[in-house]
C-alpha cells in the first residue's frame, strides 16, 4: 500500500482537504494513516541510504587504514639499506616520519633469513601498560629495537635504545636476545604465494595486545619480511564511532564466518596470553542467531549490499555491507546495521493517539478542518520533501522545520539531525582516495582509465657531483631528508607521489583522488617545495652539506591512470605523452637556467594565481607541433613590483623573437639584459640568436666559393 501510494499523482493538501470534507470520520481517520505511512516509507528509505553511508564510511577507513600502512611498509622493501639489512639511521629517519605521518601505525619493523630484525615503536600508542612495561626515560618517544648477528655460529646480540621526539639517542640497554622474527606469524609464510598481505589476528610480542599484521616480502637483496602493526582496538574504535543509536552496531568479519572487529570484541572473544599465539574469533552465527547471517547469506549470493530482515528479538533491521578492499586474500567486510524503529520511534510511539485525537477532532471541529488540513499537510510535505533531498543528497536546510504538532515539531528535528548525520559522513565518502586507499574505489585488478592528470617531474641539479665523495649513510640520511620535505609539501597540497627515482620525484594531481583544483593544487606545491626546500638547505649549510638546488617539470594532460605489471606484483602510475612531456620540460630546466618549467595548458589555466613569464618554443621527441614552455616565477599575491615589472620587460622583448628583424631582437634583448644582466633565459636566446647567424654566415661563404 505505501508503495502504490508514493506514485499518486493527486497532491496530499488536495486529498486532506478533499476527502475529510467528503466523508468527515473514515476519510479523515485514513488521510491520518496514510500520512504516518508515507512518513515511515520515507524514513525507511532515508534509514537504508544512511546506513549505506555509514557502512561506506566505515570500510573507507578501515581501508585507508590499511592502505596506509600498506604503503609505508612498500616504500620501505624498495630502501637499499632495507634491502641490504643495514640497520642505519637513514631506515630509522624514513621509518620514524612513516610513524609520525600515519597514526594508526603502532610499530614498523622488518626481519631477515639471518635473524637480524629492527623494530621501531611510538611506544604511547599502545597504551598506558606498554609504557609501564618498557620504563623508558620520561621523554622518550619512539624505541628502536635491534637483534645483530654477532659471528659465524649463529649468536645474536640485542639492545634497546629509546629515542626523543628529534629522534636523539636517550638511553640504550643490552637485552637478552629471547625474539626471534623468523619464528613469528607475520614471518614465517610472508613469501608463500598463497599468503596474503594481512596476517590472521594474534598477540603482538612487543605490547601483548591482539592485532593483525601487514608485511610485504624484500623483493631484492636479502630474504626478509617488512612489517607493519594495527592494533585489533585501532579497528574496534572506528567501528565504535559510527552512530547508530542504541541497538545498532557495525562490526568487520571475514569469508569464514567469523568476526574479526566489533565494539564489543574484547567480551567475545578469548584472547590467548601466550606471545605469538592465535586469536580465537567468535563465529557470526554464535553472535548472531539468525537475522545477520541470513542477511550475510543474501548478499553474497548477489542479493543488494542493503539488506532488511527481521532480527533475533524480531524487529526489523536495516543492513548494509562494503568489503575492505586493501585486505586483499584475507577477504574482511563491513557490516552496518541499525533497527528500523529507532529512526522513527517517535512517529510510531504517537501513533494510536494521534488516531485517537483525529477522530475527536473531526467529530467536534469540522469548521477548522481546511485549515488544520492544510496546516498538517504542508508541515508533512516539507518534512517529505526534506527526506527525499536527502536521500538524494541534495543541498538543503538544515534548520529543523517547526510546526506546533508535537510529533512533527519532532519530526522536523529528527530530519534535520538526519541531515547533518549525513552530511557529516559523506564528507568521508571517497571522491577519490583515500580515498581506497582505499577511499579511491581503484579497483586492485590490472587496468586502468583515461582521466586528466597534472604531473610534475622534479630532479637535483649536480646530484651525482653533490655526493660521490661522501659516504653513503650521509647521502642516504641528508636525501631521505630531503624527500620527506618534499613529499609533506607535495601530500599537503592534495598531490600524490607516485614514485622515486634516484634523487627524482614523479607526483601526481587529480589521481587517484580527484581533484577538481588539481592545476592550482600543483602549482601551489612546487612553491611550497621550493620554500620547504630552501629551509632545509639552510640546516644543510649549517651541517657542511651542500645545498640540493631541485628542478621542477609540470604539465596537464589526458594519460592512461591505472595499475600495472604483473598479478602478483602492480603499481599504481599514468602512461602516456603527457608523462614524458612532463619530464621532458624538467629536463629542460638546464638547457634555459631556469628553475620551474610548465606547459602553455598549466599557465592557461593558473595564470590568474600565478605569475609566468614565455621561455621558448620547443618540438620535443615524439610531439610533431611546438610547444610553448613558461616558467612559473611564483604566486600572483606575493609578486613585488620589481618582480612584475621583470616579466613585463621580458615579455617585451621575447615578443620581439618571433616578429622582429634580428637586428632589432638583438636590439630588444640587450636592451633588457643591461638591467636584467644575470637573466639566463635572455642570454640563452642571445647565443642561441648568434648561433644561427654564424650558421648563415658559413653556409654564405661556402655558396660563395662553390660558385666562384
Amino acid at each position: 500500500m505505501p508503495n502504490r501510494l508514493r506514485h499518486m499523482k493527486l497532491g496530499f493538501r488536495t486529498s486532506v482537504i478533499t476527502l475529510f470534507v467528503s466523508i468527515v470520520l473514515v476519510v479523515g481517520l485514513s488521510l491520518v494513516y496514510l500520512s504516518f505511512a508515507r512518513v515511515t516509507s520515507i524514513i525507511r528509505s532515508a534509514a537504508g541510504t544512511f546506513i549505506d553511508k555509514v557502512a561506506e564510511s566505515a570500510a573507507g577507513r578501515i581501508d585507508a587504514q590499511f592502505k596506509d600502512v600498506r604503503d609505508c611498509v612498500e616504500v620501505l622493501t624498495s630502501l637499499p639499506s632495507v634491502r641490504e639489512a643495514r640497520v642505519d639511521n637513514p631506515a630509522i629517519n624514513v621509518i620514524t616520519a612513516m610513524l609520525r605521518n600515519n597514526n594508526q601505525l603502532f610499530n614498523l619493523y622488518m626481519g631477515y633469513d639471518d635473524g637480524t630484525f629492527l623494530e621501531v615503536d611510538v611506544i604511547d600508542r599502545a597504551g598506558r601498560a606498554f609504557r609501564d612495561k618498557l620504563a623508558p626515560p620520561a621523554d622518550a618517544v619512539y624505541r628502536q629495537f635491534v637483534i645483530r648477528k654477532t659471528g659465524e655460529d649463529g649468536e645474536r646480540a640485542a639492545k634497546v635504545v629509546f629515542l626523543s621526539r628529534t629522534l636523539a639517542p636517550i638511553a640504550e640497554r643490552s637485552v637478552p636476545v629471547d625474539y626471534d622474527p623468523r619464528e613469528r606469524p607475520w614471518y614465517r609464510d610472508a613469501s608463500h604465494p598463497d599468503a596474503g598481505i594481512l596476517t590472521d589476528p594474534y598477540i603482538f610480542f612487543a605490547s601483548g595486545e591482539p592485532g593483525y599484521t601487514l608485511r610485504i616480502p624484500i623483493g631484492e637483496g636479502r630474504t626478509g619480511v617488512v612489517a607493519g602493526d594495527i592494533l585489533l582496538s585501532d579497528a574496534d574504535a572506528i567501528l565504535r564511532d559510527q552512530r547508530l543509536g542504541r541497538s545498532g552496531s557495525a562490526f568487520l568479519f571475514n569469508d569464514a564466518d567469523r568476526i574479526v572487529a566489533h565494539p564489543r570484541m574484547s567480551a567475545l572473544i578469548e584472547a590467548p596470553t601466550s606471545e605469538g599465539a592465535t586469536v580465537t574469533l567468535p563465529r557470526l552465527s554464535t553472535v548472531y542467531k539468525s537475522g545477520i547471517p541470513a542477511a550475510v547469506r543474501a548478499w553474497r549470493t548477489g542479493g543488494a549490499a542493503q539488506q532488511f530482515f527481521e532480527g533475533d528479538d524480531h524487529r526489523i533491521y536495516v543492513a548494509s555491507f562494503r568489503s575492505i578492499e586493501t585486505a586483499g586474500s584475507a577477504y574482511l567486510h563491513v557490516a552496518v546495521f541499525a533497527p528500523l524503529d529507532e529512526f522513527f520511534s517517535t512517529v510510531l510511539a504517537q501513533r494510536q493517539f494521534l488516531f485517537l485525537m483525529a477522530l475527536g477532532f473531526v467529530l467536534a471541529a469540522l469548521p477548522p478542518v481546511f485549515w488544520l488540513g492544510s496546516m498538517l499537510s504542508r508541515s508533512i510535505r516539507a518534512i517529505a520533501v526534506e527526506t527525499d533531498r536527502i536521500q538524494r543528497f541534495e543541498p538543503g536546510d538544515t534548520l529543523a522545520r517547526g510546526s506546533f504538532i508535537r510529533e512533527i515539531d519532532d519530526l522536523g528535528r529528527s530530519v534535520s539531525t538526519m541531515r547533518k548525520v549525513v552530511e557529516t559522513f559523506s564528507s568521508f565518502v571517497p571522491k577519490r582516495l583515500v580515498q581506497q586507499l582505499i577511499e579511491t574505489g581503484t579497483p586492485l585488478g590490472l587496468g586502468g582509465v583515461r582521466r586528466e592528470v597534472t604531473i610534475m617531474f622534479t630532479d637535483v641539479a649536480d646530484f651525482t657531483a653533490l655526493t660521490e665523495h661522501a659516504s653513503p649513510e650521509r647521502v642516504m640520511s641528508y636525501a631521505s631528508s630531503y624527500f620527506a620535505v618534499l613529499s609533506d609539501a607535495i601530500m599537503s597540497n592534495r598531490g600524490t607521489v607516485d614514485k622515486f627515482i634516484g634523487d627524482a620525484v614523479m607526483a601526481l594531481w587529480n589521481a587517484p583522488v580527484e581533484d577538481p583544483d588539481h592545476v592550482i593544487n600543483a602549482c601551489n606545491a612546487i612553491v611550497a617545495c621550493q620554500q620547504a626546500t630552501g629551509e632545509l638547505n639552510q640546516r644543510f649549510a649549517r651541517d657542511n652539506w651542500p645545498a640540493y638546488r631541485t628542478r621542477y617539470g609540470l604539465h596537464v594532460g589526458t594519460v592512461v591512470v591505472g595499475n600495472i605489471g604483473s598479478a602478483d606484483r602492480m603499481n599504481y602510475t599514468v602512461l602516456g605523452a603527457s608523462v614524458n612531456l612532463a619530464a621532458r620540460l624538467e629536463s629542460l630546466n638546464k638547457t634555459y637556467g631556469t628553475v620551474v618549467l610548465v606547459s602553455e595548458s598549466i599557465k592557461q589555466r593558473a595564470e590568474t594565481r600565478f605569475l609566468f613569464r614565455s621561455v621558448d618554443q620547443i618540438s620535443p621527441k615524439g610531439f610533431a607541433a611546438k610547444f610553448p614552455v613558461f616558467e612559473l616565477r611564483g604566486k600572483r599575491e606575493t609578486a613585488d613590483p620589481a618582480e612584475l615589472e621583470f616579466c613585463r620587460a621580458w615579455e617585451v622583448a621575447y615578443s620581439a623573437l618571433s616578429m622582429a628583424p634580428p637586428a632589432l631582437v638583438f636590439e630588444q634583448l640587450d636592451r633588457f639584459l643591461q638591467t636584467y644582466p644575470d637573466d639566463s633565459v635572455a642570454r640563452y636566446h642571445v647565443e642561441n640568436l648568434k648561433h644561427r647567424a654564424n650558421e648563415k654566415v658559413t653556409a654564405g661563404v661556402r655558396a660563395h666559393g662553390r660558385g666562384g
